[in-house]
């Protein structure tokens, strides 16, 4: 019951709603901005939410540690709960630390195919039943047009979602003419939805730059609480 709320109230059915048909299982969707701006707590939150639904996640992580991504979801989880004002905070959080796997690799050590057979054997022979996977750290400045594809084609045969975060880096401008960030235009045949994160005052927003076949600029009534870290509704 406690689960069903927090999911129920949470800011990511919003973002949903502004994508044409949802993400959908076999997609891609990257969160973009400069590094520190709140990709990582946008993702942390995307995953709370499908572990509110009891649907198994599994969060791979190109950092060289994973200690601060348990930290992310030991933080976030405790503001959500303790927003909703809700009892039995334990309770729900060890059952979704049982649908949670974190995977830890190195980018330039380990091939992405290594990568999908480690998870593949995680959801196949090992049973671990995810449809979400958050990719957080990967460095879309290497040469890694063939990576990117293998994730695509991982997720449509394995009918997953697959959320990415890409922290844009180097002068300005960042952006094309058409809001799309740069360092993506080599990757768009593999991405499906593309999502932009600007500071703006004392919030920051989100703004939908690729919706599926859509490459448009549309302001999502959604935004990050630099000081909470939680996204809300505008």
């Amino acid at each position: 019951m406690v689960r069903k709320i927090l999911s129920a109230r949470g800011p990511i059915k919003v973002l949903e709603k502004n994508i044409t048909g949802g993400l959908g299982a076999g997609n891609l969707t990257v969160l973009a901005s400069r590094k520190g701006v709140g990709k990582t707590a946008c993702l942390v939150q995307i995953a709370l939410d499908r572990l509110f639904e009891d649907k198994p996640v599994i969060h791979v992580s190109y950092a060289s540690r994973v200690d601060y991504i348990i930290s992310w979801y030991e933080e976030i989880f405790k503001k959500l709960v303790g927003k909703e004002n809700l009892s039995a905070e334990m309770i729900v959080h060890d059952q979704i630390i049982r649908n949670r796997v974190i995977m830890n690799f190195r980018q330039e050590g380990m091939k992405t195919s290594q990568v999908l057979k480690s998870i593949e054997a995680l959801i196949g022979p090992g049973n671990f039943q995810a449809k979400t996977i958050i990719v957080d750290g990967f460095n879309f400045y290497l040469p890694g047009f063939e990576d990117l594809s293998l994730f695509k084609q991982f997720a449509a045969d394995n009918q997953l979602e697959i959320w990415f975060s890409c922290s844009l880096k180097g002068e300005e401008p960042l952006f094309d003419d058409q809001g799309l960030p740069k360092v993506l235009e080599s990757y768009l045949g593999s991405i499906d939805v593309i999502i932009t994160l600007e500071p703006d005052d004392s919030r920051v927003r989100l703004t939908l730059v690729k919706d599926h076949d859509q490459v448009l600029s549309k302001k999502l009534r959604l935004e990050l609480d630099p000081q909470t870290l939680l996204l809300s509704p505008v």
